[in-house]
């Protein structure tokens, strides 16, 4: 905020800017438009006035191209997943794909990480910043909880796949909006598609409404096995609270070692 005392001369700044006046030539004011031989004094010789330069002249910036249509959006992102054959061609296409305005705002594409063949694949709902630097989902403190839950049932990290519905970091860690999401739904059902894995989990009820349809309290679905529907073949799902959910509520990892272990069972049987 401007101290008050300065105000005067802010609005005496602006008036010149708003006058044409913006550039000043010489210590001192000087009148341009009086002629020097009507002054009753002559004036004193100094040094010439500096000239302002000639103006340059710059070429009209190219005109911005509007990003598309929700719709039309959302069809280009099914047409383009579909065209996928591998996670690596599917990553390629996301990277070039300019549907979904938060890649103009986010650092890099946040893909997936782990095993293509993974027997389990994790989906949370959109990257953070570390993830957003590092172009790794689940690297933050919630990535380490999850580790650390997957080595007490004696899984590692590299033999699970873990991915995000939206892979570009919202600004300032907002939720995104129903339309990013739906617009990168069909990379993330893709990516399913290619892992195939036999147990699908989603962090969260984000992921949770996105991929099962469920709209019900994630405290009301988590543990429960669902179904996530491919064109191929049914997968088996279960909600599991976010571990970033845990970590603001340590009382409630009771309740996620109960459906680590369902998961477990599930992976043995």
């Amino acid at each position: 905020m401007i101290p008050v005392e300065f105000k005067p001369v802010r609005d005496l700044l602006t008036f010149y800017l708003e006058s044409g006046v913006d550039v000043a030539l010489d210590e001192v004011p000087a009148d341009r438009f009086a002629d020097p031989a009507l002054s009753a004094v002559p004036a004193e010789p100094g040094p010439p006035p500096r000239l302002r330069p000639e103006p340059r002249l710059v070429a009209p910036a190219a005109a911005v191209q509007a990003p598309p249509l929700p719709e039309e959006a959302i069809m280009a992102a099914r047409a383009a997943a579909r065209s996928a054959a591998s996670l690596e061609a599917l990553r390629d296409i996301m990277n070039g794909f300019e549907g979904c305005a938060l890649r103009t705002t986010a650092k890099q594409l946040v893909f997936g990480d782990g095993s293509p063949q993974a027997r389990v694949m994790f989906v949370g709902e959109a990257p953070g910043s570390e993830e957003d630097q590092t172009g790794i989902p689940f690297v933050g403190r919630s990535g380490q909880l999850l580790d650390r839950m997957l080595g007490a049932i004696g899984i590692a990290r590299s033999e699970v796949y873990i991915a995000n519905i939206v892979p570009w970091r919202p600004p300032g860690n907002r939720d995104p909006s129903i339309h990013e999401t739906q617009i990168c739904l069909p990379f993330i059902q893709r990516q399913i598609e290619l892992v195939d894995p036999q147990v699908l989990v989603c962090l969260g009820k984000p992921a949770t409404a996105t991929l099962l349809g469920v709209n019900d309290g994630i405290k009301r679905t988590r543990g429960r096995w669902l179904v996530y529907k491919t064109d191929t073949r049914d997968i088996r799902a279960m909600p599991m609270f976010h571990p970033a959910y845990l970590l603001r509520n340590p009382i409630e990892k009771r309740f996620a070692w109960r459906d680590f272990l369902a998961i477990k069972k599930a992976l043995a049987g």
